[in-house]
């Protein structure tokens, strides 16, 4: 009778445990979200790795204009390009769709995995910045 109360009642508890800790082991990497936005949003065209694709598609990864930009990386990502830019001296044209469904939190989570990682050494961004880099997006 005991063992089937505590498996009555018990397993909301395991859980809520589990989800604890999932909880907790993202606030201890905070990158472990970036990482999962960016490979959900951005990998298939900027690749695993942040290489890009040849000519197509710029790199990430020590990427003058990633390490150089600041907040307003987050208009670039949310509303797409559809200009030339200039990375690392070399000139792309292609269009890249922006990511409107993103908010500002997971943005700032995407940005500072994208800014650090690869050997990039772009300073991280702060929520407060992303929201105003968004409110003043041309």
């Amino acid at each position: 009778m005991k063992i089937r109360n505590i498996l009555y009642y018990g397993w909301p508890v395991l859980v809520v445990g589990i989800a604890l800790i999932f909880y907790f082991q993202d606030r201890a990497n905070p990158s472990g979200a970036g990482q999962r936005l960016y490979t959900t949003h951005c990998a298939n065209c900027h690749m695993d790795n942040g290489q890009g694709l040849r000519r197509l598609i710029p790199p990430l990864a020590g990427a003058d204009y990633v390490n150089a930009a600041g907040a307003e990386m987050a208009c670039l990502i949310r509303n797409g390009i559809a200009d030339t830019m200039v990375v690392n001296g070399v000139i792309y044209s292609g269009v890249m769709p922006g990511n409107t469904y993103l908010d500002e939190v997971e943005l700032v989570a995407v940005l500072n995995y994208i800014k650090q990682s690869w050997g990039n050494s772009g300073e991280t961004v702060t929520y407060p910045e992303v929201k105003k880099a968004l409110s003043q997006c041309p």
